[in-house]
């Protein structure tokens, strides 16, 4: 019973709304042209979980093997860092996940594409072997991106574009350029979320030698690029609620409650000096950004 509570706990439960959001926001577009699937739907979600999961035991592998999970860390005691999980059994744990994760991704793309389209597969089953990859190497190796620094990067690209444009893609089988928008704003959110876990975590990843953005550049500048991301997300999902929409129906702009609560957490982001204070925050963020996104999709689905 406690292995299997400690395998809960390495799956990070709190972090799996935020990764749907993404697949939320892209299959709400979608619905706008009448394409919207709901087996593709399912099958995407499932395959974003499987990422997610995977992505939080190889963060817990990462940061476990190579010392960065110690007393200093302020967040909550991770598997590899209590005992509870050894080493050898979190790869084990990565293994079948990642090989649960592809065939659902398979399933995924031969819902969409049936057995025509044989590019459109490769080129999708490409971006899913690169999406386990990069979950994968966020922590895990000499040559792990999210101790360079670039962990913003790949959550933008993967949790935004990736998710967004990827799912509608995959529903409507076109591209439409006005998508850019929306999956910037659920990106830059979940990017909202990795800073806000870096500068919770500055001093331990500073003396663990994990070279985020925050040990990079200071407090300072994480706060202004915190400030960032929130507003350029906000903008970006309003252009695109005005392109579409208009002010015509102002129901279509609910979902923009969710950054009611983003703006109010700003101030305490400013104010903040004790970084154990942003561990809550975290939650807001990452609520905020799934509501934000579960509301467009209501809002879509029933106008």
């Amino acid at each position: 019973m406690k292995k299997i509570t400690a395998w809960i706990s390495a799956a990070r439960l709190r972090t799996l709304p935020l990764s749907i959001s993404g697949i939320l926001t892209g299959s709400a577009t979608a619905l706008l042209s009448n394409n919207f699937n709901s087996s593709i739907f399912f099958l995407a979600l499932a395959t974003t979980l499987g990422l997610q999961i995977l992505s939080n035991f190889a963060n817990d592998y990462g940061d476990g093997v190579k010392g960065t999970d110690n007393d200093e860390r302020l967040g909550p005691v991770r598997a590899l860092q209590s005992g509870a999980i050894t080493d050898k059994e979190m790869k084990v744990g990565m293994i079948i996940t990642s090989i649960i994760t592809l065939i659902l991704a398979i399933c995924l793309i031969y819902i969409s594409f049936g057995k025509n389209e044989f590019l459109y597969s490769l080129l999708f089953l490409a971006l899913g072997i690169a999406s386990i990859l990069a979950a994968i190497k966020y922590t895990v190796g000499n040559s792990a991106y999210g101790y360079r620094g670039l962990g913003d990067i790949f959550v933008f690209v993967f949790f935004g574009l990736v998710s967004v444009i990827g799912v509608n893609f995959l529903m409507t089988k076109t591209i439409d350029f006005w998508l850019i928008l929306p999956a910037t704003s659920i990106g830059l959110l979940s990017s909202a979320v990795l800073n806000l876990n870096n500068m919770r975590d500055e001093n331990s990843d500073r003396n663990s030698q994990k070279n985020t953005l925050v040990v990079k550049f200071g407090k300072s500048f994480a706060k202004t690029y915190h400030f960032s991301l929130i507003i350029v997300s906000f903008f970006s999902l309003l252009a695109y609620q005005i392109q579409y929409f208009g002010f015509n129906n102002w129901i279509v702009y609910l979902p923009f409650t969710g950054f009611i609560i983003l703006f109010i957490h700003l101030k305490k982001v400013y104010n903040y000096q004790n970084p154990r204070h942003l561990d809550p925050e975290l939650k807001k963020v990452a609520l905020s950004t799934f509501l934000i996104s579960l509301l467009l999709f209501l809002v879509y689905y029933f106008n």
